[in-house]
């Protein structure tokens, strides 16, 4: 779980007492133009250099490919999220990946609406807390010792076919500049120019608020293990207070559907009043919409795939990202492998076509358990409150999701009595 918003360019944010502090600049991303192959042409092109792009890059550069990696920003830098690394996020990291864990959890609070409130704890850590400019950075760095080309500073503006056959396709930049690669990854968020191209379509869209704020070491060590998730008013909403414990200082967020913008903003003040933090200045404020596939929505157009919150790829009910950037960009970079040695256009379909499967046949089954939950917890949000709070096997099972142990989809599969409370929920 991270506790909305995830993937994608965050919009409006708005340091509070300066830019957010960095994490170091060391191995910094180059900006000027990439080496180029010596046909000019690379096998795969990655546009965003967020979860699903550094995954992507990763897995066509370790497979031996010629891999550019493109992004508007130089990490390490801000991004909203909440940060949190549940089980499938961890096994789908490079080998040998550290992760910058900021906080080991091991406790969830839970409250409906600031009231009923109950701490669940578990004797194994149910997910990690990261910081997302520290994350994200360590991911660019792996693509880079695979063996892809970062280069930043590229406002990606379009991409096109090219060629019978669409031999290649042809990333276009705002400054002028031109990629041609064999295939192409876009990865560039939510509101991303390579999946306007595939033709991505929506079916939910969300509004998430989020705040970073410092906090003395002993607030900080309250904390400790420990996070905060609270049903709200409005309808599928719910609030996170997400710990990091290493930099003092707690990441506080609300998430609701887009279009209460006023209310989802009271709801933020009100859950910050609530729990005790409004007295603290925050050290940004920001917000983000995720967007949740259609189902019919396509993955792929010619030799182009997209991955990540560029195809709208996010668990709906949790709002939860990372998990699905990480895979679907694997996956992304494995296939894009293979559309990249396609040789002509029916070859090329193929290989689209079985990327498209395998998203489907992974993310697409837990997405789809994902909104039978959602649908259910917009109409009876007490009800899974009181499971959560009051069954141990409703906690159980949370708490295996959260450690990579299993997924919605095997929850309402495999339990009676989830499957009747969804039932019940949706009445």
């Amino acid at each position: 779980m991270e506790g909305g918003p995830i993937e994608g360019s965050p919009t409006d944010v708005r340091p509070t007492d300066g830019a957010p502090t960095e994490a170091g600049q060391a191995d910094a991303a180059p900006t000027g133009d990439a080496v180029s192959p010596p046909d000019g042409i690379w096998d795969v092109v990655v546009v965003g250099a967020g979860p699903a792009g550094s995954s992507a890059a990763y897995a066509a550069a370790a497979r031996g490919r010629r891999v550019l990696l493109l992004d508007k920003v130089e990490h390490p830098r801000y991004k909203t999220c909440g940060g949190g690394i549940i089980g499938p996020s961890r096994d789908s990291l490079p080998p040998d990946f550290r992760l910058p864990l900021q906080d080991r959890v091991h406790a969830v609070t839970f409250a409906y609406d600031g009231k009923y409130t109950r701490t669940r704890r578990s004797k194994q850590m149910l997910f990690g807390l990261v910081n997302r400019d520290e994350f994200d950075l360590r991911l660019v760095q792996a693509a880079k010792q695979a063996g892809a080309v970062l280069v930043t500073g590229v406002t990606v503006t379009g991409v096109e076919q090219r060629g019978g056959g669409h031999r290649t396709a042809l990333v276009t930049a705002a400054d002028g500049r031109t990629f041609e690669a064999r295939a192409v990854v876009g990865a560039d968020g939510s509101a991303s120019r390579i999946g306007r191209h595939v033709g991505v379509t929506f079916d939910q869209i969300d509004l998430g608020l989020e705040a970073e704020i410092p906090v003395p070491a002993q607030v900080a060590a309250d904390w400790a293990g420990r996070v905060h998730l609270d049903w709200g008013p409005l309808p599928g909403s719910y609030g996170w207070v997400f710990p990091k414990t290493e930099t003092s200082s707690l990441t506080v967020g609300v998430i609701s559907a887009r279009g209460d913008g006023e209310r989802t903003k009271q709801y933020l003040a009100e859950y910050i009043r609530r729990l005790g933090l409004s007295g603290f200045t925050p050290r940004v404020e920001s917000g983000h919409l995720t967007r949740c596939r259609a189902e019919d929505s396509p993955l792929s157009r010619g030799r182009v795939l997209v991955a990540g919150d560029a195809a709208g790829l996010l668990e709906p009910w949790t709002r939860e990202g990372i998990s699905y950037a990480l895979r679907s960009g694997r996956l992304a970079g494995e296939w894009a492998v293979q559309v990249a040695e396609a040789g002509d256009a029916a070859a090329v379909r193929r290989e689209a076509l079985n990327y498209a499967f395998a998203v489907k046949a992974g993310l697409g089954v837990e997405m789809r358990a994902g909104k039978q939950l959602l649908g259910a917890f917009e109409r009876r949000p007490y009800l899974f409150h009181a499971a959560v709070c009051l069954v141990p096997a409703a906690w159980r099972a949370f708490a295996r999701t959260t450690q990579g142990r299993t997924t919605f989809a095997q929850v309402l599969r495999q339990y009676r009595a989830a499957r009747r409370l969804t039932a019940m929920a949706s009445r």
